[in-house]
């Protein structure tokens, strides 16, 4: 019984990730380890600051990043400052803003997020981040 629950919870509730890549960073670190409440989002919509997982073409792959714009509204970053309609966000998770990304204006429609990597150091042209669907939205990050 507890091998079947134990099966159950960490294959549909709580799935372990293990972070690849320093996009994250300070937050999380490659080759740290987090899971992600699938259930989460059953209940109420991602929020602005959170992270989520992000499925690619299924479950063994995601990508982790942090949801810094809401469905309806614009989005720019302007020297590296993330804008929602035209007012600039409380980050305090980014710690070193040294690359000056710039993104023009962006609507995002009634069901896409913007998610973005909280490492900002690095160029843009090596993160991926961007517009990204509801339903590609696999859960929140635990810690």
């Amino acid at each position: 019984m507890i091998a079947v629950s134990a099966f159950v919870i960490f294959k549909f509730v709580f799935v372990p990730v293990v972070i690849n890549g320093m996009s994250m960073e300070p937050t999380y670190h490659n080759g740290g380890l987090t899971f992600i409440n699938r259930l989460v989002y059953l209940a109420r919509v991602p929020k602005r600051g959170e992270v989520v997982a992000i499925r690619t073409s299924g479950l063994e792959i995601m990508y982790m990043k942090r949801v810094v714009a809401l469905p309806g509204e614009t989005l720019a970053i302007d020297n590296g400052v993330v804008k929602i309609n035209g007012v600039p966000i409380d980050e305090p998770y980014v710690h070193d803003r040294s690359a000056t990304w710039q993104v023009t204006p962006v609507k995002l429609s009634g069901s896409e997020y913007y998610v973005i990597g909280d490492n900002r150091s690095v160029e843009e042209s090596q993160h991926l981040f961007g517009r990204v669907a509801r339903e590609r939205i696999v859960g929140r990050a635990l810690w």
